[in-house]
């Protein structure tokens, strides 16, 4: 029996009405049940109560289709299992963030990645009353539209088509890719939060701001900590300037950043930064894309993946039969875009297997 294994009370689900939403997920909606109310009724109150007023309240969130709310979760939670429990999230594990296809374990990946900001930025967001589920969903979110072998395979389709960005590609993938072409229908805060993480946009909600600034902060550190593993630097070799206002460790430098976006932002209608911090993170960026993002000891590798990427690119557009179902339909008849889909989804290792396949002749 249903109560029996919900291990609910017997009894308790008298009053209850079973029935599924448009997403065919089964929820209890409660009905008649004395002193009963949805739990997403309390959280939404709760936000109302706890949360600065200037914090994206999960109540007025809009979606681009009607649906049946969730009896539970609020809109941003809800939001946050999609992401987190789609494809696209879940092949962020295989896809590097600096180092193609290493042989360590301990290397951070999108996901890996994904996972440190979101962590970074609710912490900003807990200092500052915001709402986290909102920060959550969209740094989960924010990089599932990055191509094979990370900014390199962007270029590579870049150079290519003339326009790729993943951040849109991100918006994309959410709103018409994933789900067998229906997409997970998110609200437009997290959409807007995850297409202005980057470049010159500006995301409309605090939350999408501290998630544009966390961003940065949180793959600054990781990439140097992880560049430290690889030995290509050292701590001493930091610009004095960042070494003595940031520290030398990852830890310290993110702690210094995160206290410093809370002092600087409470009750501001903007997340900021002092004038300090922002400088020495310009530095500290500068500092990282001359000795590591742009490293001759990286480069033959970053031109191998540029290569694959295009190889493929080349290849399935002129063997568009070899497309997986459904990429022409989505892409609305625009075969360079259903080729575009397809490439950007592949992850590292996957996009290396294909181009084998194709194009090395086998014993």
């Amino acid at each position: 029996m249903l109560s029996q294994a919900l291990r609910i009370p017997a009894g308790f689900l008298s009053g209850v009405v079973i029935k599924w939403d448009c997403q065919s997920r089964m929820e209890a909606i409660f009905v008649g049940v004395s002193g009963m109310e949805m739990i997403r009724q309390r959280t939404e109150r709760e936000e109302e109560e706890r949360l600065s007023p200037l914090a994206a309240k999960s109540a007025l969130a809009e979606r681009r289709r009607p649906e049946i709310e969730c009896t539970i979760r609020t809109k941003f939670q809800r939001d946050r299992d999609r992401i987190l429990h789609s494809k696209p999230f879940r092949r962020l594990k295989h896809k590097t963030q600096v180092y193609i296809a290493p042989s360590g374990d301990h290397y951070r990946t999108r996901m890996t990645h994904s996972l440190e900001v979101s962590q970074i930025c609710r912490t900003i967001g807990r200092g500052l009353r915001l709402n986290e589920d909102l920060i959550e969903g969209i740094a989960l979110g924010h990089d599932v539209g990055h191509t094979p072998f990370g900014h390199v395979g962007e270029e590579a389709l870049r150079e290519i088509i003339g326009h790729f960005e993943h951040n849109e590609q991100s918006i994309r993938i959410l709103t018409v890719l994933v789900n067998e072409g229906r997409g997970l229908n998110l609200t437009e805060p997290v959409l807007d939060g995850i297409l202005n993480h980057t470049g010159d946009g500006i995301p409309r909600t605090l939350e999408g701001q501290i998630v544009k600034t966390g961003d940065r902060i949180a793959y600054l550190c990781h990439d140097y900590d992880d560049a430290l593993r690889a030995g290509l630097l050292t701590p001493m070799e930091l610009p004095e300037n960042v070494r003595a206002i940031f520290g030398e460790t990852p830890s310290r430098m993110i702690t210094t950043m995160v206290v410093d976006m809370i002092a600087a932002s409470a009750d501001r209608t903007a997340i900021r930064q002092s004038e300090t911090i922002a400088g020495t993170m310009r530095e500290f960026r500068a500092f990282m894309f001359s000795r590591v993002y742009n490293s001759e000891l990286l480069m033959e590798e970053r031109r191998k993946g540029k290569y694959v990427v295009q190889a493929l690119f080349d290849y399935y557009r002129r063997h568009l039969e070899k497309l997986p179902p459904g990429y022409l339909s989505w892409a609305e008849e625009d075969e360079t875009k259903a080729v575009v889909d397809y490439i950007s989804g592949l992850t590292d290792n996957y996009a290396i297997d294909l181009f084998q396949t194709i194009f090395v002749p086998r014993h």
